[in-house]
């Protein structure tokens, strides 16, 4: 056997040989699993939620953003956190939280009480998310082995984020709204004791006190940005957009200013100095924008511009959610053959193909059209994702894993709230205009149906007659022309991610050495129970 091979089989063994690693792999996958689904269950439920609790405006807009908006912000706070006191310590605390969060949110009897349950979800899933990735790359010390339990793991975020809307309206038809909530809880009292006997305990090197006044300083820079990215995607300029956005700025400054000075940063942003590392954020970023104001925009095409019901426009998205999977499933192979630099780049140049070919879409429904379009879309998406994900973690010291996993985790977030803002501020401006003279409709109308489709068509049926037959026409005409538009502003986002992705590595590199850096702490499998002494973490403010 050579010295490389030996070497490989080693760690192998030392993070949980044979079989154990892949059960491993199963449990992480089913947090993923309930995390993703929880981001997205509860839309299809928000007419209930609304007809049962009388929510005011404000109230249903925090049931909705809670859970996202504490999610992101606290993501660098726990996986930083995780690194030092133990990754399956903060997991399993994080399963135990959202379960108790996921019973307070079934039977919630007041909208208060339903937006505390969705923080206190979205605090379970910054626990979760980082850890489950953070673990993966500790138990999968080889980057073969680990690229393949990579594209595993994302192909199940990709199910996750589809079935959440199949599942809520299924559980809707059957059952109350606050069914939606209460299928996490069986599932958590599994996930518990299952995690505890199979997942293995891994730390860093534990040097130095944990900074606590960084990460709290991180996590209200964050909360901020991110509230202020979600209000500019909704068309707010006003100063509760403008506010929280320029003190999250500013405390992110801060942060970053803190950590620079410190002898024992909680997060080592020595990292960014990295070119894959910081190429694979900016790739996470991109993909995230293009991905979620497309899908955003999609949807609200198949239901009001071609008269789908939301059943329909979920079955009509699903192969979008399938050549996801397969792009992540291949995605160890195709990293093998091609290396992250060409296979990044040729994600994001086949996402902007399938952008481009949507170009074609109009006013009538072409269903071939829009499958072969989304099936390029899921899977140069993924295929995107996957290589961005795979470089920033193997580029990541071990000791530094968490804080890593949750740097991808929240330039995932922040991408997904600036795509809705960006192309959806470009969506309104190329649509509005088509309505400014539109014969027989007063200008009042037509200012109110600029807003957007469905106003335009509340509007259209209170006109009635040839204006209100007119404006509706305008009105669909005027949403395709700004598809079209957004579509290419999309299409030149991605191939600017392309042209940065050229900044990757060529070849995957799979040298032994580089796998296991000298001073990362050893992985702990529950079935070696091993005696070591016990390292200490303090805490500092």
């Amino acid at each position: 056997m050579s010295g490389t091979t030996t070497a490989a089989a080693l760690r192998r063994r030392a993070a949980g040989a044979g079989a154990n690693r892949w059960v491993v792999l199963v449990v992480l996958c089913v947090s993923l699993l309930l995390v993703a689904v929880d981001a997205t269950v509860l839309h299809v439920a928000v007419p209930a939620v609304t007809e049962d609790l009388k929510p005011g405006a404000v109230e249903l807009l925090w049931i909705v953003d809670a859970y996202p908006l504490v999610c992101a912000s606290l993501l660098i706070l726990f996986g930083t956190l995780g690194d030092r006191v133990g990754r399956r310590r903060v997991l399993l605390l994080g399963y135990t939280l959202f379960g108790v969060a996921s019973a307070m949110a079934a039977f919630a009897d007041n909208a208060h009480l339903l937006i505390v349950a969705r923080a206190l979800l979205g605090v379970g899933g910054a626990m979760i998310m980082p850890a489950t990735l953070s673990i993966l790359r500790q138990v999968f010390p080889d980057r073969r082995e680990r690229a393949l339990a990579i594209g595993v793991w994302s192909a199940v975020a990709a199910v996750g984020a589809a079935v959440g809307p199949l599942l809520g309206g299924f559980l809707l038809e059957h059952f109350w709204w606050g069914s939606v909530f209460l299928v996490n809880i069986p599932l958590m009292l599994v996930s518990l004791p299952v995690g505890r006997i199979l997942l293995p305990e891994s730390k860093g090197d534990g040097d130095g006190p944990w900074d606590v006044v960084g990460a709290l300083t991180a996590a209200a820079g964050l909360f901020a940005v991110v509230l202020g990215v979600k209000r500019l995607g909704a068309g707010d300029l006003g100063a509760a957009t403008l506010v929280p956005l320029a003190a999250g700025a500013a405390l992110m400054v801060l942060f970053v200013r803190r950590q620079r000075r410190r002898e024992h940063p909680l997060l080592d942003l020595r990292m960014f100095s990295r070119p894959a590392f910081s190429t694979s954020v900016g790739c996470i970023v991109l993909a995230m924008l293009a991905l979620v104001g497309l899908e955003l925009i999609a949807a609200q095409y198949l239901q009001l511009v071609l008269g789908l019901s939301p059943l329909e426009t979920g079955l009509r998205l699903v192969p979008l959610t399938f050549a996801a999977m397969a792009a992540g499933l291949a995605g160890a192979r195709m990293l093998r053959r091609f290396g992250p630099r060409r296979m990044v780049s040729l994600g994001f140049c086949l996402t902007a193909g399938a952008v481009v070919l949507l170009t074609a879409m109009g006013s009538e429904d072409n269903a071939p059209l829009l499958l072969g379009g989304f099936v390029l879309l899921g899977f140069g998406l993924e295929t995107t994702l996957f290589g961005a994900y795979e470089s920033m973690l193997s580029e990541a010291p071990q000791d530094q894993a968490g804080g890593a996993a949750a740097v991808g985790e929240t330039s995932y977030q922040l991408g997904a709230g600036i795509g809705i803002a960006l192309l959806g501020s470009v969506m309104n401006a190329a649509y509005a205009p088509g309505l400014s003279q539109v014969p027989g409709v007063p200008d009042r109308a037509s200012a109110a149906a600029a807003h957007s489709l469905g106003e335009a068509y509340e509007v259209a049926a209170r006109l009635g007659g040839p204006a209100g037959e007119a404006l509706r026409l305008a009105a669909r005409h005027s949403f395709v022309h700004g598809l079209h538009v957004t579509l290419l502003v999309s299409a030149g986002l991605l191939l600017a991610g392309a042209a940065m992705a050229l900044r990757l590595p060529r070849l995957m590199h799979c040298d032994p050495e580089e796998e296991a850096p000298s001073g990362d702490a050893p992985v702990r499998m529950p079935a070696q129970r091993e005696s070591r002494e016990s390292r200490g973490s303090g805490v500092t403010v």
